[in-house]
C-alpha cells in the first residue's frame, strides 16, 4: 500500500493518493485542485484512477474532480449523502452526478485489494467521513493535528464534531494520520496532545 500526499488548490488542501503497487490502481483522496499536477503524479507511478474518495465535499476538496474525471471518465466519485443533498452550492459545488456514489457507516470501498472502511463522522459538515485504509486514517477536517475542524459553516455541529473525536480516540491501536490540512500525525499523539480530542474523551 502507497500512499502519497500532495497540497493542492487556493489554500493548500492535502489531497492523498492510495495506491495498490501490485494493481496499479489507486484512488485520489480530496483532490482540492491542481488536478493536472495530481495527474502527473499519477503518471510518474504508472497508476489508473479507480475512485475518487471525498472526505466530505467542500470546494477546498472537491476542485480538482473535473479534471480527474476529463481523464479518467466514468471514474467513481464517492461522498456522504448529507454533504450532497440541501446544501450551499457555495461551499458544496455540485459533482458529476452520474459518477456520484453514496457511502455511509459501516460501507467499505476496494482500491484494488485494499479495502477501504467508511466511519461517519459529523460535526465540520453533515456528510464527513473518515477512511480507514490499512493503518492509516483519512481524516478530512474532522480531526487535524493539534485541532479539529471548524464547526461555524453550514451543517457544522460542535457537539457531533466532539462525539466524533471520542469515537476516533476509542479506536483500538496507532494509526497514521493524514488530515485535510497541515501536518501529519498519529493517533496516539492526538489522543495525548489534542486539546479537543482529550476534552471529547473526557466529556
Amino acid at each position: 500500500m502507497l500512499v502519497k500526499t500532495m497540497p493542492v488548490g487556493p489554500i493548500g488542501t492535502n489531497c492523498y493518493v492510495l495506491a495498490d503497487e501490485s494493481q496499479k490502481l489507486c484512488a485520489v483522496v480530496d483532490p482540492g485542485g491542481d488536478a493536472g499536477a495530481i495527474l502527473e503524479m499519477l503518471k510518474e507511478d504508472g497508476l489508473a484512477l479507480s475512485a475518487i474518495l471525498l472526505t466530505h465535499a467542500h470546494y477546498d476538496h472537491t476542485g480538482g474532480v473535473a479534471g480527474l474525471e476529463a481523464a479518467f471518465p466514468n471514474t467513481p466519485v464517492y461522498v456522504h449523502k448529507g454533504d450532497v443533498e440541501g446544501v450551499n452550492p457555495a461551499m458544496f459545488p455540485p459533482l458529476p452526478k452520474d459518477q456520484v456514489r453514496y457511502y455511509d457507516e459501516g460501507d467499505q470501498v476496494m482500491v484494488g485489494s485494499i479495502p477501504v472502511d467508511v466511519l461517519h463522522t459529523p460535526g465540520h459538515s453533515k456528510g464527513s467521513v473518515v477512511l480507514k485504509a490499512g493503518d492509516v486514517l483519512f481524516t478530512g477536517d474532522t480531526l487535524f493535528r493539534g485541532s479539529c475542524g471548524r464547526t461555524d459553516l453550514p451543517g457544522g455541529s460542535y457537539e457531533q464534531i466532539m462525539a466524533s473525536l471520542a469515537r476516533l480516540a476509542a479506536l483500538p491501536g496507532d494509526y497514521r494520520v493524514c488530515p485535510g490540512h497541515e501536518g501529519l500525525s498519529t493517533l496516539e499523539n492526538e489522543r495525548r496532545q489534542n486539546y479537543y480530542m482529550r476534552a471529547a474523551v473526557e466529556g
